[in-house]
């Protein structure tokens, strides 16, 4: 069986409509192929093609395929705790030649995740199975990246943040982080947002696709689009931010709603309040 980035959708699809019963020799076979390529990041979950970005349900189908044959198991750990998981997705393996900085204390990455060079991350953070990491970009401590993100180069992704896995259904736009993106502490982005390159995410935002977004700047309203993403402007500025409660009850008790608002796009004041230090990478 010729096993390559080319002839593998056509074999996972096949795998994943089959029914239960199938050669687990051949579909350990297929897998080993698969994740090895994603590990690498030969192949990606999603990925930009004619200035879009395109989801490859395969690759979604390839990674469900891993925890379909795996079996759980004891994972070796130098630490007292103990950890069990399908013996398809042990922690993934780095070197020196990597050249990716894993700082002690806690740092996770599952096989299957992909780093490049240049990537830093400060303990205790976790990256999942799926998930691509552009070089340069910085994974801060407590910050998590989820199955399937697909996260820039030289991306700040501050203490706390999570960025959301998007796994299931196999055919939905996972979230997305272009390229020299500052996304603040506490912010959580998830169900399929895709933040365009050099936004900046103020600390304590929060974005899914049920929630609107008020660019202050443009006077229009941020909605979920048709695809199914949030789509958050290039070079934006997102606060928190809240807006007043229109029912008779809401203003009754003077209730708000919390929304996140475009204050401004970037300009050489906000260049210089999230410049990236050399020194680090």
């Amino acid at each position: 069986m010729n096993l390559t980035a080319e002839t593998l959708p056509s074999i996972i699809e096949e795998l994943s409509s089959a029914e239960n019963g199938k050669d687990r020799k051949a579909e350990e076979k297929v897998f080993e192929a698969f994740i090895a390529l994603l590990d690498a990041g030969t192949i990606r979950a999603a990925e930009k093609a004619g200035g879009k970005w395109v989801v490859h349900a395969w690759v979604k189908k390839g990674i469900l395929l891993g925890f379909k044959i795996g079996a759980l198991q004891k994972i070796p750990s130098p630490n007292p705790f103990s950890f069990f998981d399908k013996h398809t997705y042990p922690t993934k393996t780095l070197s020196a030649e990597s050249n990716v900085r894993i700082v002690p204390g806690g740092t996770t990455v599952r096989r299957g995740a992909y780093l490049a060079p240049g990537v830093i991350m400060m303990p205790p953070s976790y990256v999942n199975v799926g998930a691509y990491v552009g070089k340069g970009t910085m994974i801060d401590s407590h910050a998590l990246v989820g199955s399937c993100a697909q996260i820039g180069e030289r991306n700040h992704i501050s203490a706390a943040a999570q960025i959301g896995g998007v796994l299931e259904p196999v055919n939905a736009m996972p979230v997305i982080i272009e390229d020299e993106v500052m996304v603040g502490g506490n912010c959580g982005i998830y169900e399929g947002t895709i933040v365009k390159e050099r936004a900046v995410i103020g600390a304590g935002v929060l974005l899914t696709g049920s929630t609107p977004v008020y660019d202050c700047v443009n006077k229009v309203t941020i909605r979920k689009s048709d695809s199914g993403s949030l789509i958050i402007p290039e070079n934006a500025v997102v606060v928190a931010g809240s807006r007043a409660m229109t029912t008779d009850f809401g203003r009754a008790h003077g209730l708000s709603l919390y929304t996140p608002l475009i204050v401004k796009y970037r300009d050489s004041r906000t260049d210089a309040h999230t410049a990236m230090e050399e020194a680090l990478r």
